[in-house]
């Protein structure tokens, strides 16, 4: 029966987060309305889809404090970064197989060497960081400088786009009779806006909402994390509950980085499915970017700044240094199978879920 509980409130908290995700998704879709393929899925798709990862960075570091919280934040990103690279593009190239859209995608290459490129840079970086403990608030700024760098190069190569009217067309075909009943169902785009034509003011009124409600899911996440990886734990009263007795670490490597990485999933298989195939893999390749460069390096630096520098002690150190390897190491697999061939079909879609699937068996047997 413990088990129970803190299961169920992850799977509450990945609905909301999921949910929530939408409404941010739409509402920072529109602000970035007119960037090109590839680039909006690199920069706005990655990082609306990526901001439970953030808020869950941030609140292990907030509530369960120095190196814990950050085995737990980083756990999470590694872990959602492993499941964005292997099983993002795995589904989104099974999707578009299973619904005899075609039998295979074709993506820039110019996207893979980008977006891969970057990664590899952020996850050297990292490892470097993490080898010469430099947790404190230089070792955050490199990160998100890097990320910064990043954006930047984004927007500075981007070609002009006329994405901006069939956007605005989409939006004005929706209607909603209840806007209570939206809002139970999670549904914020119709609850705020209904079958009014979007604009700034209530893009952003979307976003904040959405954002709200998020960083709430992601609060109960980090929670049910906590009461998972504990060998008892009381509830409400209930004392003497069983849980999962796993490093804080381990749990979020596996479970808060799924939970986390529901939003990267669903956007990456509906742009394939909409044959944006350079916005589903970018998505999937950004989202890391954006998860190692800001979700980890900002919090980094702003608990840094706010109590102290972070000082792993050599067990959390070596795991932390061994997990950005084996990240490293699956990115480049990755990249090899992304750019091995023009057009990337079932095989590697499987071959690439079969990759996680060894990653999840290491980290269980090595806790």
């Amino acid at each position: 029966m413990g088990i129970i509980i803190p299961l169920l409130l992850i799977l509450i908290s990945s609905i909301i987060i999921w949910k929530s995700s939408d409404g941010f998704d739409y509402a920072s879709s529109y602000l970035g309305r007119n960037l090109t393929d590839g680039v909006k899925g690199a920069t706005i798709n990655a990082i609306s889809s990526s901001m439970p990862e953030l808020l869950t960075s941030i609140f292990f570091l907030i509530f369960l404090k120095d190196a814990v919280g950050f085995s737990g934040g980083l756990g999470t990103v590694a872990g959602s970064a492993v499941f964005n690279a292997m099983v993002i593009p795995a589904l989104s190239i099974i999707a578009v197989v299973f619904y005899g859209i075609s039998k295979s995608i074709e993506v820039s290459r110019k996207v893979i060497y980008r977006d891969t490129f970057a990664l590899i840079i952020l996850q050297l970086a990292l490892i470097g960081i993490l080898y010469f403990q430099m947790l404190n608030w230089i070792g955050g700024l490199i990160l998100v400088s890097f990320y910064v760098v990043y954006i930047f190069y984004m927007f500075y190569t981007m070609e002009n786009s006329n994405l901006k009217s069939e956007f605005e067309i989409n939006l004005t075909e929706e209607k909603v009779n209840n806007r209570f009943i939206s809002f139970l169902k999670l549904d914020f785009h119709e609850a705020l806006i209904g079958n009014n034509t979007i604009n700034t003011s209530k893009a952003i009124l979307l976003l904040f909402v959405s954002l709200l409600f998020m960083g709430c899911s992601c609060l109960v996440l980090v929670w049910a994390c906590e009461l998972i990886g504990e060998k008892e734990y009381s509830f409400f009263g209930y004392d003497g509950l069983i849980g999962l007795n796993l490093p804080i670490s381990a749990v979020a490597i596996i479970i808060a980085a799924a939970a986390t990485s529901v939003p990267d999933t669903i956007l990456s298989v509906k742009d394939a499915l909409k044959g944006n195939y350079n916005d589903a893999i970018s998505n999937a390749i950004g989202s890391n970017v954006f998860d190692i460069g800001f979700a980890l390096g900002f919090p980094i630096l702003m608990y840094s700044l706010l109590y102290e520098p972070i000082i792993l002690n050599e067990s959390i150190q070596k795991f932390s240094i061994n997990i950005m390897l084996i990240l490293l190491f699956l990115t480049l697999a990755t990249f090899i199978v992304l750019v091995s061939s023009k057009k990337i079909g079932l095989t590697r879609g499987i071959l690439l879920l079969f990759f996680y699937v060894i990653f999840i068996i290491y980290i269980l047997t090595s806790v």
